[in-house]
């Protein structure tokens, strides 16, 4: 594995997840793996959960691991090819990049979405630089459309939490998970629902997705995913219920990409919402902003799967970067 980017990148989901079970097992088991390597983790955004889990996980299969917070600790790069650079900005990406991969032998990238030129975000231009002009191998921290490392995180912990049930004819039954738009004050990018649909249609779970009018996924994410509008009908007996905000994707309006179009309180996860649920476990990527995603009582309640979640993204990164430092193991 060169590049991790999506569910198609880990092939067998499977196999995947009984690999991440093997690890969490034994988190050290694969130290020499990593001996003498370096991975640098290359920030453009504030992280929290990505850079210790990531870090952490790097740690346990014995990699070096190099921090860089292009905001803080770096000169202001620029991005855009063409452009007359007399600006605050004063490297090129084209020439930091081959100058970064000197220094390592993986790379991980975290860049958000500017949520104002759509064709740009979508594109991935900035972590396709990195694929293209690194020469290294590339995982995604979160980027402009997608945050794999979490939505692979979810999986395993809906995965842990689904106690296995069985339908009439003695095929196993498929939790119903939702997800559901939740108010936020402001513009937040579409990554995490678009990588949690995206896993969740490749995974065996029956999907829907809520939110209101103006907020539609881009199709590539949604996929076979059932799209309901009213969002207590979605929630009706559903066993995981994954809270999240993203602003306008634009798919349906482009000119409003990027807006928030509803403040809707009445989309807040209460335990009113959760009471049509089959006993529902609330997840929601964190950090999270209370009384407008969700209240404090069902985040806090026993059925709150946040921490548990928050601590598989060591797991999931694990998977990653095991398998990459694996595939460099054998060219």
């Amino acid at each position: 594995m060169k590049t991790f980017i999506n569910c198609k990148d880990l092939g067998d989901l499977r196999k995947a997840l009984e690999e991440a079970q093997e690890i969490k097992a034994d988190r050290f088991k694969y130290q020499h793996l990593g001996k003498n390597k370096t991975l640098l983790m290359i920030f453009f955004n504030n992280s929290l959960r990505t850079r210790l889990s990531t870090q952490k996980a790097a740690m346990n299969l014995g990699m070096n691991v190099i921090v860089l917070d292009v905001n803080a600790g770096a000169w202001k790069l620029e991005t855009e090819r063409g452009v007359i650079m007399d600006g605050d900005k004063s490297e090129h990406l084209l020439e930091a990049i081959p100058v970064m991969s000197c220094y390592c032998d993986m790379i991980g990238v975290r860049s958000f979405a500017g949520l104002t030129d759509r064709e740009y975000d979508y594109a991935e231009t900035v972590l396709n630089q990195f694929i293209k002009y690194s020469g290294k191998p590339v995982f995604a921290m979160e980027t402009a459309t997608v945050h794999p490392l979490q939505a692979f995180a979810d999986l395993i912990t809906i995965e842990e939490n689904w106690k296995e049930q069985t339908n009439a004819d003695g095929t196993r039954k498929r939790p119903k998970v939702v997800l559901t738009w939740a108010p936020h004050c402001r513009a937040l990018p579409q990554a995490v629902p678009n990588s949690f649909a995206e896993w969740m249609n490749a995974a065996d779970v029956d999907l829907v997705i809520t939110h209101p009018h103006g907020y539609e996924l881009d199709p590539q994410f949604v996929g076979d995913a059932t799209v309901e509008y009213d969002q207590m009908k979605a929630l009706e007996g559903a066993d995981f219920v994954y809270a999240k905000n993203w602003s306008c994707p634009g798919v349906t309006n482009p000119e409003d990409y990027g807006k928030i179009l509803s403040k809707d309180m009445s989309w807040t996860i209460d335990a009113a919402h959760m009471a049509v649920t089959n006993n529902g476990k609330f997840l929601h990527c964190l950090p999270v902003r209370r009384g407008l995603i969700v209240t404090d009582d069902v985040i806090e309640s026993e059925n709150s799967l946040v921490i548990p979640e928050a601590a598989n993204r060591e797991i999931s990164c694990s998977v990653v970067i095991k398998r990459m430092l694996e595939e460099m193991k054998n060219l």
